[in-house]
């Protein structure tokens, strides 16, 4: 009998805790899809100190005895039987601190039924639970009963007046992950009519809306949140989502008018910056980082994103500036930093601290690619033996790892135009790992320039085979056909297909530019490569967009792109050769 009095002694003790400190979550994380939707940490909310009403019922041996034996069930795994015992206590004694137990552990093994109805006998017992009627509305959202979890849910707010706010985020947190949007809105409206002047609930209906496709309700919704609460940044943040949905062009604005009135938004800032960044307006973005970095000088990402901006605007100095920032500050990723350096002073001609630069790399995530840029450099320097030698006593840890310093070696003899060796080099390493996708690949492009157009053709169709849905390789031998004018249909056939696996790459668009003008189709075949380049001022694309435009009567047009690209890229060969065929 001592025994199991020191054990209802234990289980006392775990009554009275549980009486006090709820540990059961309602909701749980917001769902992921979201961003800006609010995630406060959903847990039931901690009710006025009070006692809550106890059955006139003393807590005998026999009941202690079964307590006792429920929570050894627990402790051994056994959680069907211990709901069963913790469920028939509850029925028999009525005592909301048993209820609450029996609901926490089926809830903890996802036993949704007898959860609901612990729960209800715990709600039976202790009307005033606000904690109970959570619970209760939480595994109804669970099971899709929005109805019958509504009553609770108008409850459960209203026993709350001072934190309604807070209530409607945790709501919006629940009802967030219920796969009837529409359903969601229509509830959310219902609980919101109470409470016309409270920001937070405002904005839970303008996400339910959001994420339902009811554009227009949330964006009436998010209008009154920022009347409500005009220096809410969070909901302008939101309001800005929902407008670039239809248009980064109207969130950019929205956020720039935002701006104006609160300068210290910073956010807002971030986010207008990264919009501007999309659009390709480095200049704008860069100001907007700057304007970021004077507030926050110690913020890495934000010094990140002002020296790469520089780097676009071939801002050098001031990009290695901030570089060198970033690395006396302890960068997370210093390697990465030294890296951007190198590249730096190899656009900069500074040949010995490029090398210096790409040299300090070590083993990771940067190191194959930091060799290849420093046998590029010495290859720069007419060094072109000791970067392939550099190159083949680098050590690879794998063999990926070697099929890249491979690679990068071709590349170095096709910058060299040694074309015939880069193809054998290739050739012996795929021999070695003939399925390898990356050397079919280059191995492909390399037999180009040595005209073994079977070669280019067998591999490419080989990694079709391997690799379905790459677009890469549909469009290489797509293109290849076109430019030689040969067997046009099965090219506009194949560049096609890529199309439709990337339907937004610049490079596949300008391939079907060009075979739609090697078929005679010539204004489709301007639309896209007039796409192709304002997506991506490439040389080549140049070349293929001066050409058509020069051939359609508009040569003013074609030289003015022809001598634009020709000083940003004087030694490219295809650009170069399509100049000299219609200005000798």
């Amino acid at each position: 009998m001592m025994n199991i009095r020191l054990a209802a002694v234990a289980v006392c003790a775990t009554l009275a805790a549980c009486a006090q400190q709820p540990t059961i979550q309602a909701g749980g994380a917001a769902p992921a899809h979201s961003e800006l939707r609010p995630q406060p940490k959903v847990v039931a909310a901690k009710p006025a100190p009070r006692k809550p009403p106890l059955p006139a019922q003393d807590l005998t041996e026999e009941i202690l005895f079964k307590l006792m034996l429920a929570e050894i069930a627990v402790q051994r795994g056994q959680v069907q039987v211990a709901v069963s015992a913790f469920l028939e206590l509850a029925r028999e004694t009525r005592d909301p601190r048993i209820s609450q137990r029996a609901t926490e552990v089926a809830w903890n093994a996802r036993l949704i039924s007898p959860a609901l109805e612990a729960a209800g006998l715990w709600l039976q017992a202790d009307p005033e639970s606000t904690q109970a009627r959570q619970v209760i509305a939480t595994l109804l959202v669970s099971q899709a009963q929005l109805t019958e979890a509504q009553p609770h849910i108008e409850k459960w707010i209203a026993a709350d007046p001072a934190n309604v706010g807070q209530s409607f985020l945790q709501l919006s947190s629940l009802l967030g992950r219920h796969k009837d949007k529409t359903a969601v809105v229509k509830l959310m409206q219902k609980l919101a009519q109470p409470y016309p002047d409270v920001a937070e609930v405002h904005l839970a209906v303008a996400q339910a809306a959001f994420e339902a496709g009811e554009s227009a309700i949330a964006l009436d919704e998010v209008r009154v949140v920022l009347k409500l609460r005009p220096d809410w940044e969070l909901a302008a943040l939101f309001h800005a989502q929902m407008l670039q949905r239809r248009s980064n062009a109207e969130a950019m604005q929205y956020l720039a008018e935002y701006l104006k009135n609160h300068p210290g938004a910073r956010d807002a800032r971030l986010n207008y910056a990264r919009l501007l960044v999309n659009e390709k307006k480095f200049s704008e973005a860069r100001s907007q980082f700057e304007v970021l970095l004077a507030e926050v000088p110690q913020n890495a990402d934000v010094t990140m994103a002002v020296a790469l901006l520089a780097i676009q605007a071939k801002d050098y100095d001031a990009a290695e500036t901030q570089f060198r920032h970033l690395l006396d500050n302890d960068y997370k990723d210093p390697d990465a930093v030294r890296f951007y350096l190198g590249q730096i002073n190899e656009e900069r001609e500074r040949y010995g601290e490029a090398l210096k630069w790409f040299g300090a790399i070590g083993p990771g995530e940067h190191f194959i690619n930091s060799r290849a840029r420093y046998a590029g450099v010495l290859a720069l320097q007419g060094r072109l033996a000791e970067a392939r030698n550099y190159l083949q006593q680098t050590s690879a840890q794998d063999s990926q790892q070697r099929v890249r310093l491979v690679q990068a070696e071709a590349q170095l003899l096709r910058d060299a135009r040694e074309y015939q060796e880069a193809f054998n080099l290739l050739g012996e390493t795929l021999a070695k790992q003939p399925d390898a996708p990356d050397l079919l690949y280059d191995h492909a492009m390399a037999a180009e320039k040595v005209n073994r157009i079977d070669v280019l053709e067998a591999n490419l169709r080989q990694l079709m085979k391997i690799q379905p849905a790459n677009a890469h390789a549909y469009n290489a031998l797509g293109y290849t056909l076109a430019d030689r004018n040969e067997r046009l249909p099965e090219a506009h056939t194949l560049i096609e297909t890529a199309l439709k696996l990337a339907p937004e790459d610049p490079f596949i668009m300008d391939s079907m530019g060009w075979v739609l003008y090697r078929l005679g189709r010539h204004q489709e075949g301007l639309d896209y490569l007039q796409r192709a380049f304002a997506l991506r001022p490439d040389a080549e694309i140049a070349a293929h967009l001066g050409e058509v435009l020069w051939n359609q009567g508009q040569r003013e047009q074609a030289q003015k792109i022809w001598s634009e690209m020709l000083k940003e890229h004087p030694k490219n060969e295809a650009l170069q050769n399509t100049i000299k065929r219609f200005i000798p």
